[in-house]
C-alpha cells in the first residue's frame, strides 16, 4: 500500500515537471519570436515619407531574398558591413516611370538597415 502511494506521488510529480518544463519552453519561446520584428517592418521603418507613399497596399507587399554582397551592392550598403550576404527586401508595385522597385537591404540579424536602391528598369 505504502509502495503504491509512493509510486503515485512521484509518478504526479513527473507528470508536473514535465508541465512545467513544457510551460517554460513555450514561455521563452513566445517571449523570443515577440522581440523579434518581421524583417519587412524593419525595412519599412527606415523608409522616409517619399520613400513609404511609394508602398500602395501594405509593407508585406514585398519579396526578401538573401542575396550575396558583390561589388555593385556594396556601394550601396554600409561599408562596414563584413558578412557576404545581406537581406534585400524589395517592395512590390513602387516603381516610378525613372526607377524600379524599391529596395532596403538589411544585415543578416534582422536589426540594422544597411542601404537603399532600387531595381533596375
Amino acid at each position: 500500500m505504502k509502495k503504491s502511494i509512493k509510486r503515485l506521488i512521484i509518478g504526479i510529480l513527473g507528470v508536473l515537471v514535465i508541465f512545467m518544463v513544457i510551460g517554460i519552453v513555450s514561455f521563452y519561446s513566445a517571449f523570443k519570436t515577440e522581440n523579434q520584428m518581421p524583417i519587412e517592418m524593419v525595412a519599412f521603418n527606415s523608409l522616409t515619407d517619399e520613400e513609404s507613399a511609394l508602398i500602395q497596399v501594405s509593407s508585406k507587399d514585398s519579396i526578401v531574398k538573401q542575396v550575396p554582397v558583390n561589388d555593385d551592392l556594396q556601394e550601396s550598403i554600409d561599408m562596414n558591413y563584413d558578412k557576404d550576404q545581406v537581406y534585400a527586401v524589395t517592395f512590390n508595385n513602387t516603381a516610378t516611370d525613372t526607377t524600379g522597385n524599391l529596395v532596403v537591404y538589411v544585415s543578416l540579424d534582422k536589426k540594422a538597415v544597411l542601404g537603399k536602391g532600387f531595381t533596375s528598369n
